[in-house]
């Protein structure tokens, strides 16, 4: 791929931004026979992409909030989404718990109302039914509820997925169509001709090596960090992003031994809080607090993890404390600031925008997963709409299956199961004829993985395998971090001299220790 940049090729689009929303336009653009390259400055996923609370869902709150439309495209865009990765992306039932008389006689039938409708505005793309439970019912649906007080609860169906690794299967799903997408490639400026861009200038970060790029087209895709590259076109530009964090804590299964997640739709802030079994672990989030920087591994504060496991506690009967936290992770949301200041973050818009600049730079930004296949749509759109490409029919995407997508009717293990070769979907088989296949480095994870996250998946860090290629450093951070050697030493073997694999495993373990909590 950096020999289409050496030849000095021209592209129809360039996208800059390796998570969702890139990954998403890359996909369309190439789908639609563009040339296509796209550029991330880390990895792929590294930021708000791998970060989320790993649900492909409609957005019951946003319903509560009275946004119809979001909804109705979401719940469109879920059935999608699990059709076309089933090894990535599958349904996951949820039970709202009810506690006391006012859980009895104001919250069972408040949200179970809402919910019914929340089912009616899934129409045909519905997962399951709204089913009222009984405190026995409810109990057996999540077993490890806090059975004090408990009436009963509700369960209704939404998805989960697993982020990181469907952002690799959009990137190879690109590369399948003819687009070029290069992780670790930053770009530095843009080329113009009189007042309008032609084009952008690339460094690859492993070399210091610049490339000049003639494109039609550039799209900014760069999440949170959106504003920086449009200042890099406008210095004035009026900011688009306020951003958010959201933080997760994830605790062994024991804790919450259910195949069902949990839904507390108000807590006491008025957030809403999950309890998400994934992965043979679980998950708990999440948080929303305004930040004003825009690090690139966002901490959870103190207040944020006492927060989660206090809310967390008062459901789950096991005790829960910062000794039961595997990792505690926090991402940054893009959430698309008010056109006149104020208002907390709880409630700005999930929407995406999608703005093009005087010199004719396409940023997009907002927006969550699930409609990632529509944000792209629309982001096309825009650029048709103002000439920087010419128009071609839309709806490519809509049954586009991604690379690693078993054939249809094919079983499945759940993605609550711990980690393993499922996650690769029809890639397993490649897997198994790789050295090492046996070789087990991590539960579920062997060195056949590692070899194979090195040669088609485009890792070059231990970081890339053990964060985003497997997710051992979301499940558990420790033991994450005694792998780190193990790993590089692999990676070594499979990218050559050049690769530093004291150093990538040394940074890998700084990392990992910033996942585990102080004891207070």
């Amino acid at each position: 791929m950096l020999a289409r940049l050496q030849s000095g090729a021209a592209f129809d689009v360039v996208i800059v931004g390796g998570g969702a929303t890139g990954l998403g336009v890359a996909v369309d653009a190439a789908a639609r026979g563009f040339s296509t390259l796209l550029v991330e400055a880390e990895d792929f996923a590294k930021g708000t992409s791998s970060r989320a609370t790993k649900l492909v869902h409609g957005g019951v709150r946003y319903l509560a909030q009275g946004n119809v439309t979001l909804v109705r495209e979401a719940l469109r865009e879920r059935r999608l989404f699990l059709d076309n990765a089933p090894h990535l992306a599958q349904p996951l039932p949820f039970v709202v718990p009810a506690y006391g008389l006012r859980g009895r006689l104001c919250e069972l039938p408040f949200y179970a109302a809402g919910l019914a409708i929340y089912e009616m505005l899934s129409g045909s793309n519905r997962l399951g039914g709204v089913s009222l439970l009984g405190r026995r019912a409810a109990l057996d649906a999540a077993p490890g509820l806090e059975p004090d007080g408990l009436v009963g609860g509700i369960r209704y169906w939404d998805g989960q997925f697993d982020d990181a690794r469907f952002a690799v299967a959009l990137a190879r799903t690109a590369h399948r169509e003819a687009a070029v997408a290069l992780n670790y490639c930053r770009t530095v400026g843009f080329l113009y001709d009189g007042d309008r861009i032609e084009g952008v200038s690339i460094e690859d970060v492993e070399t210091g090596h610049r490339y000049d790029v003639p494109c039609r087209c550039v799209i900014n895709a760069t999440g949170v960090w959106v504003d920086r590259l449009r200042h890099l076109d406008e210095p004035a530009a009026t900011d688009l992003v306020a951003p958010s964090q959201g933080v997760h804590l994830v605790v062994d299964h024991e804790c919450f031994p259910s195949t069902s997640a949990m839904l507390v739709p108000k807590t006491a802030d008025g957030r809403v809080l999950f309890a998400v079994p994934w992965l043979g672990k679980v998950i708990l989030g999440t948080t929303d607090t305004p930040r004003t920087d825009l690090p690139l591994e966002p901490r959870p504060f103190d207040a944020e993890v006492e927060f989660i496991l206090a809310e967390a506690g008062r459901r789950l009967a096991v005790p829960l404390s910062r000794a039961s936290v595997r990792s505690a992770w926090a991402g940054l949301r893009p959430l698309v600031k008010p056109a006149a200041g104020g208002g907390d973050t709880k409630r700005l818009s999930r929407e995406h925008v999608v703005e093009v600049s005087p010199h004719g730079l396409v940023s997009v930004t907002g927006g969550k997963w699930t409609t990632y296949r529509s944000m792209a749509e629309s982001v096309l759109a825009a650029c048709f709409a103002h000439g920087l490409v010419p128009e071609r029919p839309a709806g490519i995407t809509r049954h586009l299956r991604l690379v690693g997508a078993p054939p249809p009717g094919s079983s499945l293990t759940p993605l609550s199961a711990p980690p393993g070769p499922h996650l690769y979907g029809t890639e397993a088989p490649v897997i198994a004829t790789l050295p090492g296949a046996e070789r087990m480095i991590l539960p579920g994870f062997s060195e056949a993985m590692v070899r194979f996250a090195a040669r088609h998946e485009a890792a070059r860090t231990v970081e890339d395998v053990l964060a985003r290629r497997s997710r051992w450093l979301l499940l558990d951070a420790r033991l994450a971090a005694g792998a780190a050697g193990a790993v590089a030493a692999i990676m070594r073997d499979e990218l050559g001299d050049r690769f530093d694999a004291a150093a990538s495993a040394a940074a890998f373990v700084r990392l990992a220790e910033s996942y585990l909590l102080p004891p207070s």
